[in-house]
């Protein structure tokens, strides 16, 4: 029923935009390549027989009509965009997936009662903007003014962006969805970690998301010259810095379930023979349970004001962005399972430490994920793999669950 083939076809074409020789992917938000690849999946859409349409935030959407219209719409999709030398699996599988079971709906000749929509989310990653989820934040109402005046590393606005694109900024609330016109959203995605690899399963089911939190650090001390400087006297950024990153490692490690991660630094003024007077770095910390992650953040900001007194520098902050857990639906959970068993799949249920759009959408549907299996558990990264017959299992999943959550007829 599922034509694996073209599931496989599709995501190693779209896999093609954006890709560097000796390296991976990379497709940023309202770049050339970002056009390319909306492109190429609005292609897919309407091969698939679905009404195609963007929205105000850059969302491109397929509809594939309900017996009744009115019915509040089953949604599914992932996002279209990726990280620096990405892989060709993270996001697209989503999308390509989700457009293959409402193909194969089409070729089947079956009805549903609710109308269901495929959307190719924008800007999940954050890699040029520094925030992340901005498509999936534009459908629950959550962009604001101050996010379209961020800008990426080379001065452009997210407005000015939008525009070069040919969308108006100014109308970016048209794109939010309303909680009454919505039954439910499910994402398809590879794992991008080895749970599944370990247990020799190609499914799993996800009962839930990390929170995640992104705060960018700004560590100032006092430049100076680096031979005349005596050791004692001085206020080095960097120093302080790096017993910062050792604490937020510390701290993590400690609960068993936490992650945090420093992933960008930088180091003013930068010279070799200047003390380094400010440092800056990001930080990313999660865990499934935001009580825990807070008491986490508490005790690494605990330790970083003790650096502070004792090295002689102080610390500004900047919240990036600040999102909770999010659990998936029990609702969906047994779908799932009765989806595996019927089609005679051993699955794991487990859940996301990585953070999806499904985590913007909870605020205004139930939510659920289904997670394929990743080689190695490598992702964000040009060897990220997931077999064409475990992508087919996934897809096989979720058409089963979108088809019960719409109500053959």
């Amino acid at each position: 029923m599922i034509n694996a083939e073209r599931v496989f076809h599709r995501l190693q074409e779209l896999g093609k935009i954006g890709y560097r020789e000796g390296g991976g992917v990379t497709r940023h938000a309202f770049t050339s390549e970002d056009r390319a690849a909306k492109d190429l999946v609005i292609k897919y859409m309407k091969e698939a027989g679905l009404e195609v349409r963007e929205d105000a935030v850059g969302n491109v959407i397929g509809r594939r009509e309900g017996k009744n219209p009115q019915a509040p719409v089953v949604l599914s999709g992932s996002h279209i965009d990726t990280v620096c030398d990405g892989g060709i699996f993270d996001g697209a599988l989503g999308i390509i997936g989700a457009i293959e079971v409402l193909q194969t709906m089409n070729e089947q000749k079956v009805v549903t009662e609710h109308p269901i929509e495929v959307y190719a989310f924008n800007d999940e990653e954050g890699s040029r903007f520094s925030f992340s989820m901005f498509g999936s934040m534009g459908v629950i109402g959550r962009i604001t003014e101050e996010d379209l005046a961020k800008k990426d590393r080379q001065g452009i606005s997210v407005a000015e962006a939008m525009r070069e694109q040919g969308y108006d900024p100014e109308k970016f609330r048209d794109a939010i969805r309303s909680p009454e016109e919505l039954k439910a959203f499910i994402e398809l995605h590879i794992e991008q970690g080895k749970v599944l690899e370990s247990k020799n399963l190609s499914v799993g089911i996800v009962t839930g998301i990390v929170n995640e939190l992104w705060m960018k650090i700004r560590v100032i001390g006092e430049a100076g010259h680096a031979g005349a400087t005596p050791m004692n006297f001085r206020k080095d950024a960097l120093v302080a810095a790096a017993e910062m990153v050792q604490v937020i490692e510390r701290e993590a490690k400690k609960t068993g379930t936490t992650v945090a991660t420093v992933g960008r630094l930088n180091v003013l003024p930068g010279g070799i023979n200047i003390i380094p007077g400010q440092v800056e770095f990001t930080l990313d910390l999660r865990d499934i349970s935001q009580e825990v992650s807070d008491k986490v953040e508490r005790e690494i900001f605990k330790e970083i004001d003790r650096i502070c007194q004792e090295r002689g520098v102080r610390v500004e902050t900047e919240i990036l962005q600040r999102i909770p857990p999010a659990p998936c639906s029990k609702g969906f959970q047994l779908a799932a399972k009765r989806a595996c068993e019927k089609i005679g799949l051993e699955y794991f249920c487990l859940p996301s430490g990585a953070g999806h759009d499904a985590m913007q959408m909870v605020n205004i549907c139930p939510i659920g994920m289904i997670f394929v299996r990743s080689k190695d558990g490598i992702s964000h990264n040009p060897a990220e793999w997931s077999s064409k017959e475990d992508c087919a299992d996934g897809v096989k999943v979720l058409y089963h669950v979108l088809l019960e959550t719409a109500v053959p007829i």
